[in-house]
């Protein structure tokens, strides 16, 4: 416990530092640092980061998946405590750019890299306690069920983007920072079951679930993102009622962008979840199969 005591300490500082600095020096701030400082998420991220690398000395990944987590984590930040932030608050399509960022494409490669036992043996023992206490891992379970995964994942997608919360939430800072946790959160829980690389044994659903999952998701955000891009009126007020950050792009315009947003990339990304669950299917098959025994080996399709 008193080892733990030096890294909680510098993490304080650091964040007592840098919301003073946002308060009261803002033009120091750089492009990449906070343009509206949020201590929740700073520390929701130096915590993380900070497990993750002691948890690397008693559970090693490899280079690739280092980078992937690194890579989702510094996603997820670059569009909530950047600059870029301001600029998703005045541009409808920038907003939506966000949003994929933190519901799909940085949890989707934390995900993918499968840090959890890696960030939980960096935990201090009473953190990592409370982790793995019973009542957490039935909250755990009831979101791992594919019914209720997906219903979570598109029903908040559809909820923020319902014109009249879509414009509360943009305006009072309450809800926005609720609107923001629910989507990264939720990002992470879903893409932690489809990208789950053990059995279903393990795992709690079988591969070819965890496809439909992937698959699933993407019919209603095509549709969802045609009703936006085909709207014939500006169905977004807050972007006109704030000022649009280009007043070169129209209301309908920046509709349409942030319409083609929230259908394309999306579904993009389920192809390739499926594909990883395809992979990950193959290669469990590989490490379960016995050859000799009756089993059957994938190296006869794969070519190994």
């Amino acid at each position: 416990m008193r080892g733990d005591v030096p890294g909680v300490v510098g993490i304080a500082v650091v964040t007592c530092l840098l919301w003073t600095i946002a308060h009261y020096r803002a033009s120091w701030m750089p492009f990449w640092a906070p343009w509206d400082f949020s201590p929740l998420w700073f520390l929701a991220a130096a915590f993380t980061l900070w497990w993750f690398f002691r948890g690397l000395r008693a559970v090693p990944m490899g280079a690739g998946r280092i980078v992937l987590f690194l890579i989702g984590m510094a996603a997820i930040w670059a569009v909530l405590q950047t600059h870029f932030e301001y600029a998703a608050q005045h541009m409808f399509f920038l907003n939506r750019i966000q949003h994929v960022v933190m519901h799909h494409l940085g949890p989707f490669l934390i995900a993918l890299a499968w840090p959890w036992q890696t960030i939980a043996a960096g935990m201090p023992g009473p953190v990592r306690r409370v982790a793995s206490h019973r009542h957490m891992h039935a909250v755990m379970r009831f979101f791992r069920q594919p019914e209720i995964a997906i219903a979570f994942f598109l029903g908040l997608i559809a909820l923020w983007l319902w014109p009249p919360v879509h414009f509360v939430a943009m305006i009072n800072p309450a809800l926005y920072t609720v609107m923001n946790w629910s989507m990264v959160i939720d990002g992470l829980l879903f893409w932690a079951v489809v990208l789950d690389p053990r059995g279903a044994g393990q795992a709690g659903n079988s591969f070819a679930m965890r496809a439909v999952m992937s698959v699933g998701i993407i019919f209603p955000q095509i549709a969802l993102g045609a009703i936006i891009a085909f709207a014939d009126s500006d169905i977004y007020g807050f972007y006109a009622w704030c000022g649009r950050l280009y007043p070169g792009i129209d209301a309908i315009s920046d509709q349409r962008l942030g319409g083609g947003v929230v259908w394309i990339p999306p579904a993009m990304m389920s192809v390739v979840g499926l594909i990883c669950v395809l992979n990950n299917m193959r290669r469990e098959q590989e490490r379960t199969a016995r050859p000799g025994n009756g089993g059957v080996s994938s190296a006869g399709w794969t070519g190994r």
